[in-house]
């Protein structure tokens, strides 16, 4: 398994600095990584440093709590694509979800996918760790009927990461019709295999580099 084609390679640490994105640009090249993944101000640069390599730019919006207007959040999607970005890694409403108020869910997904204009994948992560089973399954079938592209797992920057029995009730609830990427604690290139045998195709983590060493 050629694993690095299918990690987003990912630095969204609130101190990253120029030097460490122009790193992970060099490291996404060296081992053909699918995508660096940014926050929105690194955009720019990462597209620049990528330049000509095939090597996509994704970044995330409403980040990292999801609790932005829909109206922030489609700013963010229109001003990453005009920076570059090809891949948008969006955070749910997780409260207005718990509230069972899925056509604000909806809508708020809705709306950055249409921002998007087919320009820019969507991926949109429901923060698994904060849900329960009931609830996973109604924002991955909320996810599929916006028109995302991708269901992903976590930020990173909750309670917990990325479990194989998530990763596999997300798979079993959008079928083959979705991506499903697992985000949030993949270190090894176990636990990285264990999420694609789950049903994940793409892969978010920080070790990258390490996970394509073995």
């Amino acid at each position: 398994m050629d694993i690095a084609k299918i990690i987003d390679h990912t630095a969204l640490k609130p101190d990253t600095t120029k030097k460490q994105i122009i790193q992970l640009t060099k490291e996404a090249k060296q081992y053909g990584f699918a995508s660096v993944c940014v926050n929105p101000k690194w955009v720019k640069l990462a597209g620049e440093e990528l330049k000509g390599s095939g090597i996509k730019v994704c970044t995330v919006i409403g980040f990292p709590l999801g609790a932005n207007t829909t109206e922030a959040k489609v700013f963010e999607a229109v001003d990453a694509i005009k920076n570059g970005a090809s891949e948008l890694d969006m955070v749910i409403d997780i409260g207005e979800l718990k509230d069972k108020n899925d056509a604000y869910v909806e809508k708020d997904i809705r709306s950055v996918v249409e921002a998007a204009e087919g320009k820019a994948l969507v991926k949109v992560i429901i923060e698994t760790c904060l849900l329960n089973d009931e609830e996973k399954v109604r924002a991955c079938r909320i996810a599929e009927k916006s028109g995302a592209d991708f269901v992903k797992t976590s930020t990173g920057f909750s309670n917990a990461g990325a479990v194989v029995k998530d990763v596999k009730l997300m798979r079993s609830t959008v079928g083959d019709d979705m991506g499903v990427k697992a985000a949030g604690g993949i270190h090894t290139r176990e636990e990285a295999v264990d999420m694609v045998e789950a049903g994940a195709n793409r892969i978010g983590t920080s070790s990258g580099v390490s996970i394509v060493k073995g």
